[in-house]
């Protein structure tokens, strides 16, 4: 069998199996204009380029929190995803929107904590995809795509995302 057979298998694979991951979960993706909750602001991160290890893979990101009032913290975590997983990628940029459930102001290092959600992408050069993750303090925080992954290389991964975030020393 061709490459061009596989990844169009694998791709075949992707689109069909993200509806059912996602139908699978509470979590509703949305246009984050279209979100209930508090707008605390943007994260954005690039994350780590790599090889997926066929069930998984894990990158390091480096990661902008703009809050809403115009200050910014900084982040360092990991992007861990289960599922399939397959290829290499160059480095990655996601945006998400940041929510709160809750009707309070964000504090220092409002984000530290782990994330959890689904995830799904595809690249044949260059590519795209998504992960809208809930978790932070009391798993009271949503990460809405703001903006779609943007990568490059060869890969195919649809399952389940981490993100964990930790505060960085100046």
């Amino acid at each position: 069998m061709e490459l061009k057979s596989y990844l169009g298998a694998a791709l075949l694979a992707a689109f069909t199996v993200s509806p059912v991951l996602a139908a699978g979960t509470t979590q509703d993706i949305k246009p984050a204009d279209q979100v209930g909750g508090k707008r605390l602001g943007e994260l954005s991160c690039k994350i780590d380029g790599g090889w997926g290890l066929l069930l998984g893979s894990s990158k390091a990101a480096t990661c902008d929190f703009k809050k809403v009032d115009g200050t910014t913290e900084i982040y360092t975590g990991k992007l861990s995803k289960l599922g399939i997983d397959i290829g290499k990628t160059e480095d990655a940029y996601m945006t998400w929107a940041v929510f709160s459930r809750v009707d309070v102001e964000p504090g220092p290092e409002a984000l530290l904590g782990s994330y959890s959600g689904i995830s799904a992408e595809a690249s044949l050069g260059i590519g795209l995809g998504a992960n809208a993750l809930i978790g932070g303090n009391g798993k009271n925080i949503g990460l809405q795509p703001l903006a779609i992954q943007g990568n490059s290389g060869l890969n195919v991964a649809v399952g389940l995302a981490s993100l964990s975030l930790e505060a960085t020393t100046n």
